[in-house]
């Protein structure tokens, strides 16, 4: 026996809207995957290799959400149930919200050369001295890499450059410690010519050193400043940036 219409079209109505819940299922638990990696890390209940792994599987899980959703728009389009499109809608909205951040760092890690010691004066670089205990015991060392890593930043980042100021050295100073006071990092000495510090990421907590030195020429300070990341082979151009936006911030407040 023939279904009446109303029932063919409640059955048929089934699937986009089970569909529709499902991208949203698998859109939340990308989220949860993603959003959770680097919070678990930072509070050493995972590994950063398993955080690494989170990242993966949430954004396969965002894909399939994709995918899903794309689906959605399709069977509802079918089966005139404008409903579960609309849910497909803002699943596809939210994965390509969700997955702007990760394509844009995958983006800058493509373009940046693989180093993670950053500083204005690659000749001289300033040194770690209250942080050298802390940098031993991190993989990448309390020394300057030497000139290769000096050749791929002066390609990479040619605006990486001292800041010329002329103020005493004491304002300087005094600014310099305002700025890193803002920043939010932590102070681990002050020397007369020195500022030694850490900066932590917000999500995944890494942490980079930071040494800003002072020198006295003819008639300017000429500010010299090191950031160099603790993990990892390349900095993904974190501590070039640091730099460039510290110099640039100090050089408006001494303004």
């Amino acid at each position: 026996m023939t279904k009446p219409p109303s029932t063919r079209q409640a059955n048929g109505g089934r699937w986009p809207n089970a569909l529709a819940w499902l991208s949203v299922l698998a859109l939340l638990a990308a989220l949860l995957l993603m959003g959770g990696a680097g919070p678990a890390y930072r509070g050493e209940l995972i590994e950063l290799g398993d955080a690494f792994s989170l990242l993966r599987y949430g954004v396969y899980l965002a894909g399939a959400a994709a995918a899903l959703g794309l689906l959605v728009l399709v069977v509802s389009a079918l089966t005139r149930r404008p409903g579960a499109g609309v849910v497909a809608v803002i699943v596809l909205v939210g994965t390509v919200a969700m997955l702007y951040m990760p394509w844009q760092h995958w983006q800058r890690a493509q373009q940046a050369p693989v180093i993670h010691d950053i500083t204005t004066d690659t000749q001289n670089p300033p040194t770690f001295d209250a942080l050298r205990d802390a940098r031993e015991a991190a993989p990448n060392g309390v020394d300057y890499p030497g000139e290769e890593t000096a050749r791929q930043q002066r390609d990479a980042y040619p605006e990486v450059q001292p800041l010329m100021v002329a103020a005493p050295r004491s304002r300087v100073l005094s600014a310099a410690q305002s700025e890193v006071e803002a920043a939010g990092w932590e102070i681990a000495a002050i020397t007369d010519n020195t500022i030694e510090a850490t900066a932590v990421t917000r999500w995944f907590g890494f942490k980079d050193d930071v040494v800003i030195r002072l020198t006295e020429q003819e008639n300017d300070i000429q500010v010299d400043m090191r950031s160099a990341s603790r993990l990892g082979a390349s900095d993904v151009g974190t501590n070039a940036l640091r730099i460039e936006s510290f110099l640039n911030r100090l050089r408006e407040r001494l303004e």
